[in-house]
Order: structure tokens, then sequence, then C-alpha cells
């Protein structure tokens, strides 16, 4: 685990979830509430060491743990959302907009990157849960196509990390052409023979886990990760009854056959180049 180093100024601004103690000295489970240094805790992956709870990360932190360079090489970086509709709510989408990406860093609710993984080119393509939710708009579809263009450009592997709150309705049908395009553009890479890795983690869902976060050739999650279309409570005030336990859950979408694998994440790397290497062989 030598090679996973955390700067020192600590979190990424784009991970708006993280739980620290004043001072970012020491790491607060909100699982088990163990009160870990920080330091130890971005070690592990930022992986409780008490009760193995899987903290949400941003995009940035998986790029570090994938990439040998521990970052990647960014491409289609400027493209950032119109408001087409002109829509308001309680504001303006394009105030919205502006605020997050200041208080983030990010343009949108993805980051693109190719670089080397184990010494091995791929391209890989993560949403932030720290832009509105990690919804999905046009900026996100574009992104999804211009990655499989990147990969098919680089004849590699085209891994996708899935986070999100679903389709950004701030965009309405914009937003939910993404479902189809997405699709369409992933079956480009299938003609063009190359992998295509589907990484869910907590959440997945809504429109995203309805196109491409289903469409890997492998369907990998992290462990206890909110897997689903409809979120559990409005599911159960549909049907009208309790749910099972653990329902999506990974282990429990695992059980029922629409996921290949649950890896842990200080795992997640080398199971992938192993996936990958399978595909080549």
């Amino acid at each position: 685990m030598g090679w996973f180093t955390r700067k020192k100024e600590g979190i990424s601004t784009s991970t708006a979830d993280k739980k620290k103690t004043p001072e970012g000295l020491w790491y607060k489970c909100p699982k088990c509430k163990a009160v870990i240094p920080s330091e130890d805790h971005h070690l592990n992956f930022f992986v409780c060491s008490n009760c193995d709870h899987h903290e949400r990360i941003s995009a940035s932190d998986y790029f570090e743990i994938f990439f040998d360079s521990k970052k990647g090489t960014e491409f289609a970086r400027g493209i950032s959302s119109a408001d087409p509709l002109k829509f308001e709510d309680t504001k303006k989408y394009v105030d919205r907009v502006k605020q997050v990406q200041e208080k983030t860093g990010l343009k949108d609710a993805m980051k693109t990157a190719y670089g080397k993984m184990n010494n091995k080119p791929i391209v890989i393509a993560a949403m932030d849960f720290g832009f509105i939710g990690g919804s999905m708009g046009s900026v996100v579809g574009e992104k999804i196509a211009r990655s499989v263009d990147k990969a098919i450009e680089l004849n590699c592997p085209l891994m996708i990390i899935s986070k999100s709150g679903g389709a950004r309705m701030m965009e309405a049908g914009l937003s939910l052409m993404q479902m189809a395009k997405t699709s369409a553009k992933l079956n480009q890479l299938s003609k063009a023979k190359l992998p295509f890795i589907s990484l869910l983690t907590d959440p997945t869902t809504g429109g995203v886990t309805a196109s491409f976060a289903m469409l890997g050739d492998i369907n990998i999650a992290e462990p206890n990760a909110l897997i689903a279309f409809a979120g559990p409570r409005v599911v159960k005030e549909t049907i009208g009854r309790d749910l099972p336990v653990g329902f999506q859950k990974s282990e429990f979408v695992l059980e029922h056959g629409f996921l290949d694998l649950i890896v842990h994440r200080k795992d997640l790397k080398d199971k992938i180049e192993s996936l990958i290497d399978m595909f080549e062989n």
C-alpha cells in the first residue's frame, strides 16, 4: 500500500461528505463511531479499520488509487453545463452550477483521465457525488462519450466509476437523453472489442443504474453500496410493505444476479488488472 500517499493539506475539497474533527487530525466513522487518525484512514483507502465502512470519496481520490501516476492525464476538462431551459426552482440553475463549481473546484459531476494502471493503459471516467449529488446531465453524458472515443483512440480498456443520485432533472429531457447516448457510445466500444469495467460505488441510483452503470462487461461493486433505480424509501412507499434486510445493498444485488463481483477498495486495482488480463487473453 506504500504507493498510496495523501497530500498534507488533507481531504480533496470535492469530497463534501467526509466527516472530520477540527483540524482534520482524526476521522470519526459514521457507522461504528470509531475515532481513527486521519493519516491512517487515508492510508487505508478511506475504509474504516474498525468496521470496514467504505467512505464516499471523490473522483480525484479514485484517480489517486488507480493511476500509477496518482492522477492520470485529464481530458475534456473545460466542458460546463449550459441552461437551455432557463430552469429555476429555489434558485436559478446557472447560479446553482456556479456555486457548486466554486465550492468543489469541479466543472461538473464527472472527471475523465487516461494513464497507466499497473503499467497498462486505461481510460477512467469517475463521477463525483460532491457536484449536485453526482447527477447525470448533458456534461456527464458527453464526458462518457468522449471517454469511449479516447479508449478507442488509445486501444485500451475503459472503466467508469459510478456514484450518483440519478438524472439531473434541472435539465429535464436533455438529462434523460444521456441514458440512450451513453448506451449507444458503449456499443461502439463493444464493437471495437475493448473491455468496459463498470465500478458501482455508494450510491449508484436512478438513470445511471438504468443505463451505463449496468452495461459493463464486468460489473463490480464496493461492499455495502446502495445500488438501485428508485431508493428504498420510495419503493417501500410504493408497494406498501417492509423491504428485506439489506435491500438494494451490493450484497443483495449480487445475490440476485445483477453484479459479477464485490471487491474491497484496497483490492480493486489488482483485481481490475487481472480482469483486464483475462479479456486480453
